[in-house]
């Protein structure tokens, strides 16, 4: 952040500066005052239960180089000299936005954004990987409209690509991340029924992802599935695209199981390539071809994004594999869940070579009306492709017309370890809010107490 100094910082955000600390600039922003230190530039952000400014102090006692905050709270921070700067603003999260977008422009970075009702962190984690180059990319679940531009402030001198998942719960909020982000390019990975409880459609949701494309420039590129369904009449948005899946400008041919892992030979356009993947699933392999898109729309060759296949990692509690012993494993998939996702996880387990499949499954949440039907159809479709054993976690997953219903992940857990046989494959799945991942916290203990005594 070395040419956001003070002077930078009042006329990208119109502060008025209340307090003037040191020279120089900061090294980072934040918003938690108990992180703060020497360098750091603080935003009080007011919260639903809390003004963010008035621990602006507590950054300030603890070496904070300034702090951004109302101008309410800035009024008690008055005086010259001492402490840090302090820069009042009407609103700390519009200068934080203000900032980061001040911050892309100044390293001239090539951003790629990612939307969609799926895979979006999937699809961030392989093109960090696959793109070449000083890639910088969202951490976890930094994908909001707090997240995305502390990730950009965090981005270093440098950077050549910057890839950015974007979130979204309603309409317009695609548009106020691409606003700050500036994407060359537009991933947008599928739409299926996510947040349809807040949208009121499907369709709604296609417009609402769709808003990403009106921010792209003109020789900028949108990455969309080869079959976009209600994405389809929106991307006459978009100044060129490049589509992905069967059919489409990047596919995937001769795919073949490899120990750990697939290999397939892609095309777009004139080339092709083989890639090494260290993941079997299918519909990873569809984000693999999300990703190298992005990498296509970037002009980067197939040979050098093929490098990084064997390379590719993701981020907790997405598909995570645990091995527990006794052959048996456990996939930790329970970051999120949706019908789409969940059909998709489902269909991998089915095809996974186990004496015996079981499934964990809690609510998929905000599904609107619709949610008992959408529950139901993962139910069937559970037993369509001849799971073995579903077991569903809280009332909602009563709807799954599981073979074991149960309270708590706790429950679960115990329940799995009075079951489980050697070589059992599990998977977890679930909306966060099911909280899920005790299941694989719980079952771990559970087992290796069993192994100590």
């Amino acid at each position: 952040m070395k040419a956001l100094g003070p002077e930078r910082i009042v006329e990208v955000t119109g502060a008025r500066v209340v307090r003037r600390g040191a020279g120089g600039h900061p090294s980072r922003a934040l918003i938690d005052s108990r992180e703060a230190g020497s360098g750091d530039l603080f935003f009080g952000l007011r919260g639903d239960f809390a003004d963010g400014g008035e621990f602006a102090p507590a950054a300030l006692a603890a070496g904070a180089w300034g702090v951004v905050v109302e101008a309410a709270s800035a009024a008690t921070l008055e005086g010259e000299g001492g402490g840090g700067w302090v820069f009042a603003v009407a609103d700390p999260l519009v200068a934080l936005g203000a900032l980061a977008r001040a911050w892309r422009r100044e390293l001239g970075a090539r951003v790629v954004g990612i939307t969609g009702s799926v895979g979006k962190t999937s699809v961030k984690d392989i093109a960090r990987t696959l793109i070449p180059g000083r890639v910088h990319a969202n951490e976890e679940n930094f994908n909001t409209e707090i997240g995305l531009p502390l990730t950009v402030l965090a981005a270093p001198e440098g950077t050549d690509v910057m890839v950015l998942e974007m979130a979204m719960r309603g309409s317009g909020q695609i548009a106020e991340l691409a606003q700050i982000a500036e994407p060359d390019v537009a991933v947008i990975t599928n739409i299926g029924p996510v947040h349809v409880e807040l949208l009121g459609s499907v369709e709604a949701i296609a417009a609402a992802k769709a808003e990403i494309l009106g921010f792209l420039p003109a020789r900028g590129a949108a990455v969309v599935p080869a079959d976009a369904g209600v994405l389809e009449p929106h991307l006459s948005a978009a100044p060129r695209l490049v589509r992905f899946g069967e059919g489409g400008d990047v596919s995937a041919s001769g795919v073949i199981a490899t120990p750990g892992g697939l290999e397939a030979r892609i095309s777009a356009g004139e080339e092709s390539e083989i890639f090494r993947f260290p993941f079997s699933e299918a519909h990873n392999l569809e984000n693999a071809l999300a990703a190298i898109g992005a990498g296509v729309a970037l002009g980067i060759p197939l040979a050098r994004m093929s490098r990084g296949s064997a390379d590719i990692g993701f981020s907790r509690l997405r598909g995570e594999r645990l091995e527990l012993g006794d052959g048996i494993v456990l996939v930790n998939d329970c970051y999120n869940a949706n019908p789409v996702s969940m059909r998709a996880a489902l269909d991998h387990l089915a095809s996974v070579e186990a004496p015996r499949r079981l499934a964990v499954l809690g609510e998929m949440g905000e599904l609107g009306p619709g949610s008992a039907a959408y529950h139901r159809g993962v139910g069937k479709h559970a037993r369509e492709v001849a799971v073995d054993m579903v077991i569903g976690v809280g009332e909602a997953a009563r709807d799954y017309d599981p073979d074991e219903l149960v309270a708590t992940p706790q429950e679960a857990a115990d329940l799995l370890a009075a079951q489980l046989d050697p070589g059992d494959v599990v998977l977890v799945k679930g909306s966060r809010s099911a909280g899920l991942e005790a299941v694989a916290d719980e079952l771990t203990e559970i087992l290796d107490s069993k192994g100590s005594s």
